[in-house]
């Protein structure tokens, strides 16, 4: 063997043997094979924080394998993956393996193809000493955290509770719109919306009152609703102007790594881990009929814009073979980062434009295939021409008011004919009659319609990664771990796909701001953030960083363990009616480390607990048991007949309070394209679509 390559993932050898050939031995270090110790700090804070790493004892074997093969080997290539965590992986990696850190090992692929192996194995470098700074400035930062106030929570509130640099900022954020929920305070109005017809279609359509005796309408209540309707009865409705135009509408960039997880959030309902776990998996390599394995998409973690001439290009020709010249912009669209943007890597694209969806189908996973048709289309709808809008805008007047009207319809669909962005898809719209100033309408209806102002909407994962990225807390690598870590530890939960806190989120939230404010100050965190951006650039030294954290962290502190000092917090519990069977007092919704359970509220003097059964509408069609809701280990709901052992009857599919017709037994709901009525009884099958459902209740 004469040349030894090192990746991060162990499924990335075989993409990266078949196009290295031979002459390669390719292994993966697994991630990590050294870190800070677990059972202490590991920081020496009072000398220049000098990290004290170790071997990871479960690498043992792996990297006694790795150092015998690195001693057969005359070049060693560490190819981990190209950002601050892969760089610091391949250092440690170079320690433990006693290689030269001044020697030219160190290899990227922003790709894992033939063409983007080949063109990180022609540019070797050395280890990139700011990248391996800014990482081991965010673990010692993320460490201290996570070490010194820990212990704080144990004493102050319960064991096993935990604080993060990152987490606790997004925790204050939900927890923080959750309090403008509860404060919002509804308003009352009204509008007054018509519905019109010219002299040459009997086609209506709809226009809103806009001003009232020249003036914006605002109409707070029925009273002056009902007077201005009482004044527009006798009124006349004439065009007074009409205004054309042509609407240009641009696609959507390519993909970064946060609006991957958004789009994916809202077009494929999937979670940020699920998103990135399938990402991983197309950027490492999955195997293609006739081609082998491929690396099909580009380095999924970036924030970066930037698209290769080679990609355009490739995108320029399919798009001419595929849709026809009037498709494609005459000059290549060039789409600007954000100003904090990191570089190294381009925006998130397929890394070979004729493997298309249809293609990758057949070998694909089905999160792998919903994923890479979204970046694939995505992709290509950015090099695409502007779809063409014919919009028309009519102001009509009626005694002292105006009304507004517009419409349009589509000259060229453009980029839409592939791809559009979720967030466009609730566009209003439409072609409005052929109508001229001055013509007079008819009137079908005319009414008053009564609103209520609506509080801010809770976070869903997609809005969080938004807002993550907007106040500039954490990295693309950062947002699905984060919310991940913060679900996992009860601080915040899941109500549908509405994030909220919980009353221990609550508890941590209000304990830190008042003697860790910076911890959960989003302001503070993103300045950190960009610290770390600014030690990877050069800029500073990593050390000053860490000494400019740890002066006010240290004094904060040793403040609140004074101020705290013989105090602990309650976690508030939720009362419920259930009473306990061996007591005779009521149950409590209590939060444990794995999550809500019901427990006496004579504790400690009676130690009862349950787990929390939440019951489902009808009964099971096997036994006539009651049907519970229940989720599987990845959280996906299910439900199951209450005595499931004996009866063993569950399905993913909702039950409803209908009857079935034939039988009397409950139906169930299947949802999807081919969403449905049936019966679950096995003698019945007895079946209706959903909209054809006889009984309400």
């Amino acid at each position: 063997m004469s040349n030894l390559v090192i990746v991060e993932s162990p499924s990335k050898i075989r993409t990266v043997k078949k196009y290295l050939g031979k002459d390669y031995e390719v292994v993966a270090s697994a991630g990590h094979i050294r870190d800070l110790p677990k059972s202490k700090l590991g920081v020496d804070i009072e000398n220049g924080f000098e990290p004290f790493y170790e071997n990871k004892r479960d690498k043992a074997a792996l990297i006694k394998e790795l150092k015998a093969q690195a001693k057969e080997a005359d070049t060693v290539y560490l190819a981990t993956d190209p950002d601050r965590e892969g760089e610091a992986i391949s250092w440690h990696l170079a320690h433990v393996l006693g290689l030269d850190n001044d020697k030219a090992v160190r290899v990227t692929f922003s790709e894992i193809t033939k063409n983007g192996i080949e063109t990180g194995m022609a540019h070797p470098r050395k280890l990139d000493m700011d990248l391996i700074n800014a990482q081991q400035a965010r673990r010692v930062l993320d460490r201290i955290v996570g070490y010194k106030l820990s212990p704080f929570l144990w004493k102050k509130v319960r064991r096993g509770l935990s604080a993060g640099r990152v987490q606790s900022a997004v925790v204050r954020l939900i927890v923080d719109r959750e309090k403008e929920i509860n404060a919002f305070q509804s308003q009352e109005y009204w509008s007054i919306d018509a519905k019109l017809r010219g002299t040459s279609s009997k086609r209506q359509f709809p226009a809103k009152l806009a001003e009232v005796n020249g003036k914006k309408a605002e109409l707070k209540n029925k009273e002056e609703t009902d007077t201005v309707l009482g004044e527009l009865e006798n009124s006349d409705f004439i065009v007074s102007t009409i205004k054309k135009s042509v609407r240009k509408k641009q696609p959507a960039p390519p993909f970064t790594t946060s609006t991957l997880q958004q789009e994916a959030s809202r077009r494929l309902s999937f979670n940020a881990r699920r998103t990135m776990k399938a990402a991983q998996e197309l950027y490492e390599g999955v195997e293609i009929e006739g081609q082998g394995t491929v690396g099909l998409i580009t380095y999924m973690r970036t924030d970066s814009l930037r698209v290769s001439d080679e990609a355009q290009k490739a995108a320029a020709a399919l798009i001419l073979e595929r849709f026809g010249k009037e498709y494609l912009p005459s000059k290549p669209r060039v789409y600007k980062s954000k100003t904090n943007a990191q570089d190294a890597h381009e925006a998130i694209r397929p890394s070979t434009l004729t493997i298309t969806p249809e293609i990758a189908k057949k070998t694909l996973t089905g999160d792998q295939y919903k994923l890479y048709k979204l970046i694939w289309e995505r992709f290509m709808a950015s090099q695409m021409e502007n779809a063409l809008l014919d919009a028309v805008a009519i102001d009509i007047k009626a005694g002292n008011c105006l009304f507004k009207s517009s419409g349009f319809t589509v000259k060229f669909d453009g980029f839409t004919k592939l791809y559009e962005e979720s967030a466009d898809n609730g566009e209003e719209g439409g072609a409005l009659p052929k109508l001229t100033e001055g013509e007079k309408l008819t009137v079908t209806s005319l009414t008053g319609n009564q609103h209520f102002t609506q509080p801010p909407p809770r976070y869903n994962e997609a809005s969080l990664i938004k807002a993550m990225e907007e106040y500039g807390i954490g990295r693309p690598s950062t947002y699905a771990p984060t919310i991940s870590t913060i679900l996992d530890r009860h601080y915040i939960e899941r109500d549908q796909k509405q994030l909220k806190p919980t009353a221990l989120g609550d508890v941590i939230t209000e304990l830190l701001s008042d003697h860790f404010e910076r911890i959960v100050d989003t302001k503070f965190t993103a300045k950190m953030e960009h610290q770390l951006d600014e030690i990877e650039e050069g800029k500073i030294e990593w050390v000053k960083v860490l000494e400019y954290f740890y002066k006010d962290f240290s004094k904060s502190l040793d403040k609140a363990e004074k101020n705290m000092e013989g105090k602990r917090v309650k976690v508030p519990n939720e009362p419920t009616d259930i009473v306990c069977e061996l007591c005779g007092k009521h149950m409590e919704i209590k939060i444990g480390p794995y999550g809500k359970f019901l427990g006496c509220e004579g504790f400690p003097e009676c130690k009862n607990t349950k787990k929390i059964v939440s019951e489902a509408s009808g009964k099971c069609p096997k036994c006539g048991g009651k049907m519970i809701a229940r989720k599987s280990k990845k959280g996906k709901p299910f439900f199951g007949c209450e005595d499931y052992q004996n009866c063993g009857f569950m399905t993913w599919d909702t039950p409803v309070a209908d009857i079935c017709p034939s039988c009397g037994k409950t139906m169930f709901k299947k949802v999807g394209k081919k969403g449905r009525l049936y019966c679950a009884a096995e003698s019945c099958g007895y079946e209706a679509p959903e909209q054809d459902k006889s009984n309400e209740s």
